[in-house]
Formats: structure tokens, C-alpha cells, sequence
């Protein structure tokens, strides 16, 4: 379960990035493409929404690693999992 949901993020985020990934933003893609587990997947999120936000700019970025991210529920160790609610 745990590899699956590994490749399936990862294709995620590829798909995300699209055709023009490689020639636009090559170091993020080969990190996602090449990471090792689920956790490097995890921390190169914001990465991830940096290419977004120069993409699509920051509201449609977000949208997009809010769906990444839910991808992720149940395969991280406990310490590693997003807050579900604001600091106060």
C-alpha cells in the first residue's frame, strides 16, 4: 500500500507540473521523479508549490497541493502529518 501510494503521488505531482516540466523547472522534476520514499516526496511539496505558483499563480497552487497533499493521509509517521487546524 505504502509503494503504491508513493507512485501515485509522485505521478500527481509530475502530472501537475506537466509536458513543459522538464525544460521549465528540470531540478524539481528530477526530485520528485527520483525520490526515495514517501517522506522526501512529502518535503519536496513546497517545491512543488513554488513551480505551481510561478505557473498558475498562488490561489490555483494552492488548490493543487491541498489535493497532493490529502494524497498523503495515512502513509506518514504521525510527526510528519499537516495540522487540520490553525495555530491560535
Amino acid at each position: 500500500m505504502l509503494e503504491r501510494g508513493c507512485e501515485d503521488i509522485r505521478d500527481r505531482m509530475l502530472a501537475m507540473l506537466g509536458d513543459c516540466a522538464s525544460t521549465r523547472f528540470p531540478q524539481i522534476t528530477w526530485r520528485i521523479r527520483y525520490a526515495g520514499d514517501i517522506i522526501a516526496l512529502w518535503y519536496l511539496r513546497g517545491d512543488l508549490m513554488a513551480a505551481l505558483s510561478a505557473m498558475h499563480g498562488e490561489a490555483i497552487a494552492r488548490d493543487q497541493l491541498d489535493e497532493v497533499t490529502r494524497m498523503f493521509d495515512g502513509l506518514l509517521p504521525n510527526g510528519l502529518n499537516s495540522r487540520s487546524t490553525l495555530l491560535g
